[in-house]
């Protein structure tokens, strides 16, 4: 019985390696732009663009990236950043930054029902004027040509709305190499009903949001509204993801607690938001994990051929996370692939936590209770 059981456990695991192959191969032939799409004698002819940028409590990040958006070389921009009732000094940060032409923006009051993030974002959306919308979190930093490029990208595929996943621009650090697995779901989950989607950094057309799906109004209380946004628009073929580059210039530092907190309040949603596909998904990151507890117990009771399967087992799936890694970080790529048992671990720590703090609605943001609705990601608009 108990070797039926190895047996079971070496079909699923290999089951689980083809998959991740599969996806991650269609990711990296799918989500990218072969070249540089516009060049500076192009960038007069494009339309205008916002960069909108939601901010709380974000003095240790929120200079930098200004300081990356100003420096871009698209013309027609005006950039907006609303500070949501920051405790701290964001706001003084975001108004000495008026003379490059920073439009600060205060929140107002949370309305009942509404999620703050959500809420700073429909308020942003009402203070733009461009033809696009580049929503941006604050530990999202950009190039110069970043802003041109997908401007010219969503008008030559004539899309309504493009996110990117950022590529790490540190090393060496925590949050590099022990950094959550919320990207690398993404790919592994994406389909035409549910598409992978980026929040770090994520192009609209404004109105196609205002006038066709309605603003954040109906969705106000979602954790991630891009995800419902770009589920509907990809059943209309007018959402792409793309996976950043070095030429498109799109990358992110975000500390390792942050993005253990992240993790924590994005896991459940991501993974289909209910109990039944949760536990399915706990269980996958158990099962994940089943090949480094063999080697363990190897280590104590004796070397056998189960050890010998694990460890090909754990070799693979490093080889297909350092695969990702090398195409999203800058360097040292290969040291966070090696690390892929701890990250896993983490990972089925934070679901774990994440389960249990959606269950009892004790999930927070920024302070902030987030009791959001979960489901379909597709909202019938358009």
């Amino acid at each position: 019985m108990f070797e039926l059981i190895i047996y079971v456990f070496d079909a699923t695991l290999t089951l689980f390696v083809m998959f991740m192959a599969w996806k991650l191969c269609f990711a990296f032939k799918h989500f990218k732009m072969k070249q540089l799409l516009s060049g500076p004698s192009m960038l007069e002819q494009l339309p205008s663009v916002s960069v909108c940028i939601p901010a709380r409590n974000e003095m240790h990040a929120m200079a930098q990236c200004l300081e990356r958006v100003i420096a871009s070389n698209y013309p027609k921009l005006e950039i907006i950043v609303l500070d949501d009732s920051s405790a701290d000094n964001t706001s003084i940060l975001i108004k000495s930054f008026a003379h490059a032409g920073v439009r600060f923006v205060e929140g107002s009051a949370l309305p009942d029902g509404w999620l703050g993030k959500n809420h700073a974002l429909q308020g942003l959306l009402d203070e733009a004027s461009g033809s696009y919308i580049l929503y941006m979190d604050v530990d999202t930093d950009i190039e110069p040509d970043t802003i041109g490029q997908l401007v010219a990208y969503m008008t030559q595929e004539d899309l309504a709305m493009v996110s990117v996943l950022p590529r790490r621009t540190d090393a060496w650090r925590a949050s590099v190499l022990m950094g959550t697995l919320r990207y690398y779901w993404e790919l592994m989950l994406h389909r035409r009903l549910a598409p992978a989607v980026a929040s770090n950094a994520w192009m609209i057309n404004r109105h196609v949001l205002m006038n066709q799906l309605g603003g954040f109004e109906p969705l106000k209380n979602y954790i991630q509204p891009e995800e419902k946004l770009a589920g509907t628009l990809m059943l209309k073929g007018l959402y792409r993801f793309l996976l950043s580059t070095r030429e498109l210039g799109v990358g992110y530092e975000k500390k390792w607690l942050s993005q253990i907190e992240t993790g924590i309040r994005l896991l459940y949603p991501l993974f289909g938001g209910t109990v039944i596909s949760n536990t399915l998904a706990l269980g996958g990151l158990m099962l994940l994990n089943v090949p480094t507890l063999l080697l363990v117990f190897g280590v104590f009771s004796g070397w056998t051929m189960i050890q010998t399967v694990a460890l090909i087992h754990i070799g693979l799936f490093v080889v297909l996370y350092g695969l990702y890694l090398r195409k999203m970080h800058n360097s040292d790529w290969w040291v966070g692939a090696l690390l892929w048992p701890a990250v896993i671990m983490q990972e089925m720590f934070l679901h774990t936590v994440g389960m249990y703090r959606n269950l009892r609605h004790t999930v927070t943001w920024k302070g902030r209770p987030v009791m959001a609705q979960h489901g379909q990601r597709s909202i019938e608009r358009l």
